[in-house]
């Protein structure tokens, strides 16, 4: 496995998934005494966004040539969605409202769009749009299955990332992360253009 491609996937959707804001907002979606209901929606919610990543990363692009659509000027529009959700991070305020009954947010918000929303979903497809070997693959599906796993960790602890980090913390963390997102886009735009270009 190629660690390099690896540690620069999991960086990558480390900023834009961010298990820890996604864990602050389960935490206020889910009932907190309901252990066993917390636990179902937590491994739910990890599972379909996993498996969204993956097939989205592995045949995104095939699917875009069937379009006609060069990877180049996915790379560009990607670019500016990933801007677009940076900048939502950095301006936007999240509200986040409380839910006491034990309704079903596996599948929206928490899988989409809060793990595997339009940037997520873009970005892995990038990753893999650049990987041009077998390792490389499997080293950018072994960044998501961390990224998700390491979210399924945080929902489970919730609870006392909530007490630790507050609110104050979650919007320092969030608007820092939206200004790296919002370089990795420039870059993606950047590549685009000089490969259209070329």
């Amino acid at each position: 496995m190629d660690l390099s491609i690896y540690f620069a996937g999991l960086a990558s959707l480390m900023v834009i998934v961010d298990p820890i804001g996604s864990a602050l907002v389960f935490h206020s979606l889910v009932p907190p005494d309901d252990k066993k209901f917390r636990l179902k929606m937590a491994f739910k919610s990890v599972t379909i966004a996993s498996a969204l990543l993956l097939l989205f990363g592995l045949y995104g692009e095939p699917f875009l040539n069937m379009l006609g659509v060069s990877i180049h000027a996915f790379r560009i529009s990607g670019g500016i969605l990933l801007f677009f959700t940076a900048f939502n991070l950095i301006t936007k305020e999240i509200e986040l409202v409380s839910s006491s009954g034990n309704s079903d947010i596996s599948v929206y918000p928490m899988a989409i769009p809060m793990m595997a929303g339009p940037g997520s979903l873009t970005l892995s497809i990038l990753l893999f749009s650049q990987s041009e070997r077998n390792e490389a693959d499997l080293a950018v599906a072994a960044a998501i299955m961390t990224i998700t796993i390491a979210t399924l960790c945080c929902m489970l602890i919730s609870r006392y990332i909530k007490r630790v980090i507050g609110r104050t913390g979650d919007d320092i963390l969030r608007r820092f992360l939206g200004v790296i997102l919002a370089a990795l886009a420039i870059q993606f735009i950047y590549d685009g253009i000089i490969n259209i270009a070329a």
